[in-house]
């Protein structure tokens, strides 16, 4: 991943969106400064590769807006998205300089970015910035443990849901959750299916029977309005 820098984007970090669940979030305030000094900016078109498999890695980011996929190519030439990267999510792994899966942006990219020499140099001596990258690896190991629970044993309806409420907790703010809350889904409805483990149909229909069902309101293909988020995640009670 060789990223050059976006000159005329130019974001105050006091107002980041993603100050608070960043790699920049359990740094102190001499630690902040020290990453702030490092960083730049760099905008990726939505369809872009970000990186490739294999690939070295230059450059490590935290997504500012936008999503991005993981994914990986089987022995058949089949395509399957393995991961989501959402706001805050880091990519790249200090310590490795290759890329293990291909990158992609699925809409528009804001990449926070830090040389990666110049991040593992800073890390070394930032306790905070270390903690918090530590405590990002156990979230991706608890998510890859959920992932195998949900290709393995949840139902396809049940993936549907784990996946609008994993979109619901990182779109939207935790006192906001109690009342009808409106989410545009990151990936087409093909995207979906590669990433579930199911068809586009299975996809089509499981959002038609929770639309009937009233836990969830289609706007359009992409934005989802959902009345009552308790009762959407009841559905996966039953699922653990």
């Amino acid at each position: 991943m060789k990223i050059a820098r976006t000159e005329d984007l130019r974001l105050d970090c006091r107002h980041c969106p993603v100050r608070h669940r960043a790699v920049c979030a359990a740094g102190d305030d001499e630690e902040f400064d020290k990453l702030n000094a490092i960083k730049f900016y760099k905008s990726v078109p939505a369809g872009q590769a970000v990186a490739l498999r294999g690939e070295r890695l230059d450059v490590v980011a935290s997504i500012v807006s936008g999503v991005a996929t993981l994914s990986k190519t089987t022995v058949d030439g089949r395509m399957q998205i393995t991961g989501m990267l959402l706001p805050s999510d880091f990519i790249g792994r200090p310590g490795h300089d290759s890329c293990a899966h291909d990158i992609s942006a699925v809409t528009d990219l804001t990449l926070c970015c830090f040389r990666r020499k110049p991040f593992e140099d800073l890390v070394e001596s930032a306790p905070g910035i270390r903690k918090r990258l530590l405590e990002m690896a156990f979230d991706e190991l608890d998510a890859a443990r959920n992932w195998m629970l949900l290709l393995g044993r949840l139902t396809a309806r049940e993936k549907i849901v784990s996946f609008l409420m994993l979109v619901v907790r990182r779109s939207v703010l935790p006192e906001d959750v109690d009342q009808p809350v409106q989410i545009d889904l990151p990936l087409s409805r093909e995207a979906t299916a590669s990433y579930l483990g199911l068809t586009i149909e299975t996809v089509s229909r499981q959002m038609s029977r929770l639309r009937k069902d009233g836990l969830i309101k289609l706007e359009t293909a992409r934005r989802v309005i959902i009345p009552d988020t308790s009762r959407l995640e009841a559905e996966l009670e039953n699922a653990d």
